[in-house]
């Protein structure tokens, strides 16, 4: 895919901010947006991966892979690339790994309006250091994904959601096998399996769960970070949805004040000045803020 023409509207000079479908928050107020280039380049199924624009919408993307019965593990909202700068997994974290592991390869372009490409497009002749890793989740600090080479999986041949009251979270994460997602509301569980439709009806029936609907909308007004082990102390907080098994939990309330740790801040400090020495790429935007 050729990014000149992005990298040259980005250009090295002035603030700038990247834009995308506004799902993720959107652009920088009052600074000059760009957007990146969107559509698939290719696609090898045989191989298992593919290469598109970071403006290509995520939902775009899936209908191309659902002709060979694939999908990538990336949250079904918004741009590829916005998916990747927020760097959030979704809610089948827990069987898929998280957002990041599905990059391969990927160029953007730096604070100067330079193109440069990081990873590679197989796992074996990747060298380096791993910048596709710091640059997902940086949201757009560090420079703007162009375009990205994605690890591609199956699509699951069947795949249900459970419900449950009477088993404990903890006992589902351990009795069943590779469960795509298991979510907790300090009452009901809800837990999707994937795979063929007998295994997965052998593993509900040993464990007891109870073919139901999609589970509840999650609550939006934060996201909380909390240890496997302390999910029982979320009741009584207000209404909340955990991911069991990731630790992440969805809340009605803001997330606690947390105390980051000084060389936390120090190394994102040098990080940013290595690669944004001016401050140009989405001004204001703190990273540590957001995590």
């Amino acid at each position: 895919m050729d990014l000149s023409e992005f990298a040259e509207e980005i250009g090295g000079d002035g603030p700038i901010t990247i834009a995308g479908l506004g799902t993720r928050g959107g652009p920088v107020d009052d600074v000059r947006p760009v957007m990146a280039p969107g559509g698939v380049e290719w696609f090898r199924p045989d191989e298992m991966t593919v290469c598109c624009g970071a403006g290509t919408p995520v939902d775009e993307l899936e209908d191309a892979l659902a002709v060979e019965r694939q999908t990538v593990a990336i949250p079904p909202t918004g741009t590829v690339g916005g998916a990747l700068a927020v760097g959030r997994s979704g809610i089948r974290r827990l069987g898929y790994g998280p957002v990041r592991d599905t990059v391969l390869q990927m160029r953007f372009v730096n604070a100067a309006g330079e193109i440069v490409k990081a990873g590679g497009p197989t796992v074996k002749n990747v060298s380096g250091f791993d910048l596709c890793r710091l640059l997902v989740g940086s949201h757009g600090t560090l420079g703007f994904i162009g375009d990205v080479i994605l690890r591609t999986r199956p699509l699951s041949r069947y795949e249900q959601w459970f419900t449950t009251t009477s088993v404990e979270p903890e006992v589902l994460l351990r009795e069943l096998y590779r469960p795509s997602s298991i979510l907790w509301d300090g009452e009901r569980s809800w837990v999707l399996l994937e795979g063929h439709p007998d295994d997965v009806r052998e593993q509900t029936a040993a464990v007891g769960l109870v073919a139901g609907d999609l589970p509840p909308a999650l609550p939006s007004g934060g996201r909380w970070s909390v240890a496997p082990t302390e999910l029982r102390s979320l009741v009584g907080t207000g209404r909340f949805v955990a991911e069991v098994g990731v630790g992440i939990v969805h809340h009605e309330h803001p997330a606690p004040a947390r105390t980051v740790d000084p060389a936390v801040v120090e190394l994102h400090r040098r990080i940013k000045q290595r690669f944004d020495p001016t401050g140009r790429l989405n001004p204001g935007v703190d990273v540590l803020a957001l995590a």
